[in-house]
């Protein structure tokens, strides 16, 4: 009951009903093997494919010692070290909102009202700009929330660009000679008034590219939050996610229940935290997919690390012909919000020559740039993007 409860501080929805089908679930395992009793628990709590990495951190931790709560004060604040046995691996770092949620709380309930009074006299400008600033994965439960409901109201305009059609105008333009005879004919004729028309202009469309490997989970459950409010912001927007495979999940997000999409999500993407095909995707997406959301001019995000499996098999090809079909390609990496990332891996160095922009995007401050990278003039860009392939 403690470990549901942990999780639920953590995070996860979870109630009643699903302590209860925990409690019953281990009391028809031998609780004696650890196989059986984690794979209980998971069966009994977790519901979506995005539970699963919180789970599986909180359920090695918390029943890894007896003496836990008082371990987690070193494990989880970064200016103290833990001692731990020498033979004993420390494992990956601790989830923000799983180490709040397994902090041991002993303020007093009046200590705890003057600490949130002075928060909220002094540092509420200053704990807003952390937040635009601060990293997804670094960010605990009440940020996470904060930042979800600042994405929400995120805008991302696009230029909007010509499109073939004509709409009437009275500036002195294209002669119209149709109008221009229908109105002649209402006067009988004898007085012809030239009308004039230009082109419509309307933002092209938006294809978004995200991978949902391992390595990107964290960043990709906050990014579909993004993705949601974008395809519920404007029309003609597509998505898709890929891992081993690609998925279309553009009419589940464009249920405008945010929670009520990501659990669809959750049950029709079936390669969460699975290895990168980056060059099979890609195919995929290309031999499937372009012809249909690529038209009219459409701008492409691809968020990925660039970290493949296959060693990069097909990756410049495919993005050479991805780069052909759009107006404008664009790579989002989290890796890039460290100084001195560089394009080392065999992934990264076939996508870097076929982009035309190269950006971060671990944050919110990120993704407001974003807005700018969409408007920018190509020279700008061409600048921008000389600079890393001369790393290549």
């Amino acid at each position: 009951m403690h470990f549901v409860r942990t999780l639920r501080a953590a995070g996860l929805p979870l109630g009643p009903g699903q302590t209860l089908r925990a409690v019953e679930a281990v009391r028809a395992v031998d609780i004696s093997n650890r196989a059986d009793f984690y794979l209980a628990l998971r069966a009994s709590i977790v519901s979506r494919y995005d539970q699963i990495d919180l789970f599986d951190q909180a359920f090695q931790v918390f029943w890894r010692n007896p003496d836990l709560l008082n371990r987690m004060i070193s494990l989880m604040l970064p200016t103290l070290a833990v001692d731990l046995p020498p033979d004993e691996d420390p494992g990956e770092p601790l989830q923000r909102r799983l180490a709040e949620a397994l902090m041991p709380q002993n303020q007093t309930p009046q200590e705890q009202e003057e600490q949130e009074i002075e928060i909220q006299a002094d540092m509420t400008w200053s704990a807003r700009e952390q937040l635009q600033t601060k990293d997804f994965e670094q960010m605990g439960t009440d940020e996470l929330e904060l930042a979800k409901r600042a994405m929400a109201r995120l805008a991302l305009p696009l230029a909007e660009v010509p499109v073939r059609r004509f709409q009437p105008t009275n500036r002195i333009a294209r002669a119209d000679l149709r109008r221009t005879m229908q109105k002649s004919l209402r006067g009988g004729g004898d007085v012809i008034d030239l009308q004039y028309r230009k082109r419509k202009t309307r933002p092209p469309p938006l294809v978004v590219l995200c991978d949902i490997s391992g390595s990107m989970e964290r960043y990709a459950r906050m990014l579909l939050h993004f993705m949601h409010a974008l395809t519920n912001d404007r029309d003609r927007v597509s998505t898709f996610l890929f891992g081993t495979r690609l998925t279309n999940i553009t009419r589940y997000l464009r249920d405008k229940e945010v929670d009520r999409a990501l659990a669809k999500i959750g049950t029709q993407v079936e390669d969460w935290s699975g290895g990168t095909r980056i060059g099979a995707s890609l195919e995929d997406f290309n031999r499937l997919w372009s012809r249909r959301v690529l038209g009219q001019g459409a701008v492409v995000l691809l968020i990925t690390d660039g970290l493949d499996r296959e060693a990069a098999a097909g990756v410049e090809e495919q993005m050479e012909r991805l780069h052909k079909s759009c107006r404008r390609l664009i790579w989002l990496n989290p890796l890039l919000r460290y100084d001195a990332f560089e394009p080392k891996s065999s992934g990264a160095r076939a996508i870097l020559p076929h982009v035309d922009d190269f950006r971060p995007v671990h944050n919110l401050d990120s993704l407001g740039e974003l807005a700018g990278a969409l408007n920018a003039t190509d020279v700008s860009l061409q600048k921008g993007m000389r600079e890393w392939r001369n790393k290549l």
